[in-house]
């Protein structure tokens, strides 16, 4: 069994015990559990796995039972009381979370947030979308998904991603699609942020840029923090959590970044007009 797939059993297996543990906890009565207070949405490959752990380091936060519930996109259809069996019960003053990268991106997810949590709070963080994308696709050829070269997979992005959502985005081959091979498609951040502004008053949603968590841990966790109305927190250390990837020979050529840089300039540019930012990532 290759690497990619022992994590694709293992994550199964996690997702699984976790499910059953939801389900469980909605099955008694009353109250399962609260929804959460705030989200961290995305992107995928910006950091978000980072946050998380500083997030959940935070002596007045405490987590759900896992960073990815997914529960407004892939399984929205488990009802609100399977999602509320993954939240523990709060002190006062306690608050809690979850972090989906992939709700930035799917469609469907802004106005069932809305819905379903009209005081919550969101966080994004946006990295440099060529960087982002071939991290993307390294991601997903980790687990044995990607049987073609980066090049040809940017070919083939826009026919894979039609093709699976003719149905629409809610079916299980389109979220396999939209996850594993929306590598430029993701780093079109104009167009996610447009649906969830266009969902959730902007005030609650928080912008960041992975290239300053990063760069500036402690001043972006801070800016964080007082948007989400915690109290300052210093953790004992702001370490970087990702899966580690074996890139080998980078397929991100000279060639390749300039065409992927020309591809996301408008999109940049609208970025920045969106968020009055300047321009987020110069070539």
């Amino acid at each position: 069994m290759t690497g990619g797939a022992r994590r694709q059993v293992t994550d199964r297996l996690r997702r699984g015990v976790r499910a059953a543990r939801a389900w469980g906890r909605a099955a008694r009565p009353g109250e399962p559990g609260p929804l959460p207070d705030f989200l961290v949405i995305g992107g995928q490959r910006c950091g978000t796995t980072s946050l998380y752990h500083h997030l959940a380091a935070h002596p007045r936060v405490r987590v759900a039972s896992g960073k990815e519930l997914q529960y407004f996109s892939v399984h929205h259809g488990r009802g609100e009381r399977w999602y509320r069996g993954h939240f523990p019960h709060l002190a006062p003053g306690e608050r809690t979370f979850e972090a989906s990268p992939y709700y930035l991106f799917h469609p469907s997810v802004p106005a069932r947030v809305a819905a379903t949590l009209p005081e919550g709070r969101f966080v994004a963080l946006l990295r440099d979308p060529v960087q982002r994308a071939y991290s993307h696709y390294l991601h997903t050829r980790s687990y044995g998904v990607e049987p073609l070269s980066f090049a040809d997979a940017l070919d083939a992005e826009e026919e894979r991603l039609a093709r699976a959502t003719r149905g629409g985005p809610d079916n299980p081959a389109a979220h396999r699609a939209l996850r594993n091979y929306s590598y430029a498609a993701r780093g079109r951040y104009a167009e996610q942020l447009h649906l969830w502004f266009a969902a959730v008053p902007r005030e609650r949603i928080h912008v960041a840029r992975t290239e300053d968590l990063h760069a500036d841990p402690a001043g972006t966790y801070a800016d964080i923090l007082r948007f989400l109305g915690l109290p300052a927190f210093t953790p004992e250390a702001f370490t970087r959590h990702t899966r580690r990837v074996d890139p080998g020979v980078s397929e991100l050529t000279p060639a390749l970044r300039d065409r992927l840089g020309e591809h996301f300039a408008p999109h940049n540019a609208r970025l920045a007009a969106l968020l009055d930012w300047p321009e987020p990532w110069p070539g």
